[in-house]
């Protein structure tokens, strides 16, 4: 099975035919976006106790239905949270930080502690990563921008983000562009490059080199908005690579619930998009 680009789905292995059964969750992988990697199981589902019947589609779309459906409550309650703090949203930054860092030690321990299947930890990065999106898309939608309603933008942002996905799912069941190992490893680099270039602009404009925007790649200018375009092109690519990664774990009879992890995976993706996407829109209105 060819790796993936995704954190949290990378490292998802079939074995040699001589083997037989199905693997995941290998070895330590180095993670794109998120620079994380993760460990797994080492023996052959086939060969574990208790693993219960093969994953199935319905599997897949029930887990990650569940999964979305926690980020939007989330999301939904944080958005408005916020909103009842105005005129000054003391809870917006909170919000947002508790969200971000907690969410992705959710990830780190699901990968680190091979608890991708763990529904209780995907449950509780859903709960986390949407108090991040309803706190973002607060700040975005009426702190950032001008000249449209917050509703709009959020909107735009959240049509964008279900475009891409049901587009790139499209162009993967016709095979009009093929999962290949050589565009694995371009996607791979691409996020290498892209969260060194999102680090180094960070620290850069902590030191207020360029009146503190860094090397431009989040100041709204023609440089960002080049930047959020390759974010949400390899965001789009990671979703071809993990749709044939899950479509592979399936065929290969892996338990029912890696069905969690799987879900969790095209998750941080669907974040990270949405994000881009609703950053993009956000230049586009500024004064």
């Amino acid at each position: 099975m060819r790796e993936s680009s995704n954190p949290v789905l990378r490292s998802l292995s079939k074995q040699s035919p001589a083997q037989g059964g199905y693997a995941t969750f290998g070895n330590a992988a180095a993670a794109g976006a998120a620079g994380m990697a993760h460990q797994g199981y080492d023996q052959p589902y086939t060969q574990q106790q208790g693993v219960g019947r093969p994953l199935t589609i319905d599997d897949v779309v029930q887990k990650t239905g569940i999964t979305l459906g926690v980020v939007i409550l989330s999301a939904v309650v944080s958005y408005f949270l916020v909103d009842a703090g105005a005129p000054t949203y003391p809870l917006a930054m909170p919000l947002m930080l508790i969200g971000a860092i907690g969410g992705l030690v959710m990830v780190m321990i699901a990968s680190f502690g091979r608890k991708q299947d763990n529904p209780a930890i995907v449950l509780t990065y859903a709960v986390l990563e949407g108090m991040f999106v309803g706190s973002i898309s607060f700040v975005f939608a009426n702190m950032v921008v001008s000249g449209i309603s917050a509703g709009a933008l959020i909107s735009q942002a959240v049509l964008g983000t279900l475009g891409v996905f049901f587009g790139m799912l499209v162009v993967y069941k016709t095979g009009a562009i093929r999962v290949t190992p050589k565009l694995t490893r371009m996607v791979v680099a691409g996020l290498f490059g892209v969260l060194f270039l999102a680090l180094g602009n960070f620290l850069l404009s902590i030191f207020g080199v360029n009146g503190g925007e860094g090397l431009g790649l989040r100041s709204g200018g023609a440089i960002a908005i080049i930047f959020s375009l390759v974010c949400i092109g390899l965001a789009a690519f990671m979703f071809l690579i993990d749709f044939d990664q899950a479509d592979q774990a399936i065929r290969a009879g892996a338990p029912e619930k890696a069905a969690w992890g799987i879900a969790l995976g095209l998750t941080v993706t669907l974040v990270w998009l949405y994000v881009e996407i609703l950053r993009l829109l956000s230049y586009f209105n500024q004064d």
